[in-house]
């Protein structure tokens, strides 16, 4: 069976979260570092990263405003789903508004520390982005 992968794209890291073989359970895999808005490094270092999985397909994370509207942030979003798909890999957007906040929540109520959740807080957003697809399915 295939995985499918979810991905929290932020400004300097990708979240990356990937299901069990029977799609129904998310879990956190890894938080990818790039150099600041540098979105080629973001899609070379995934793409790395990914080619280790049997990869279904990707739930990419679409941040939007509160009102729907899709801001500079959803641009670049919809730009990185671009690129995956040119590197061959099935990409389906996912609305993530307040998923980091929702991952903040979960760790504080884990009683995870300060330091500790700003290495899991993109993963975490991986999670939920992709456990809210594979609850849809």
């Amino acid at each position: 069976m295939r995985r499918i992968i979810g991905l929290d794209l932020g400004s300097k890291t990708v979240g990356v979260a990937k299901s069990d073989l029977l799609h129904t359970l998310a879990s956190p895999h890894k938080t990818i570092y790039f150099k600041n808005e540098d979105y080629s490094q973001a899609l070379d270092l995934t793409v790395e990263e990914l080619s280790q999985f049997n990869v279904e397909k990707i739930v990419l994370g679409l941040p939007k405003h509160m009102s729907g509207e899709v801001g500079i942030r959803g641009e670049i979003s919809l730009d990185f789903k671009k690129a995956l798909e040119k590197a061959g890999f099935e990409v389906v957007l996912w609305d993530e508004r307040l998923s980091s906040k929702a991952a903040t929540s979960v760790l504080i109520e884990g009683n995870v520390s300060r330091k500790k959740r700003k290495t899991l807080i993109d993963q975490v957003a991986a999670v939920i982005i992709l456990q809210g697809y594979l609850d849809s399915l």
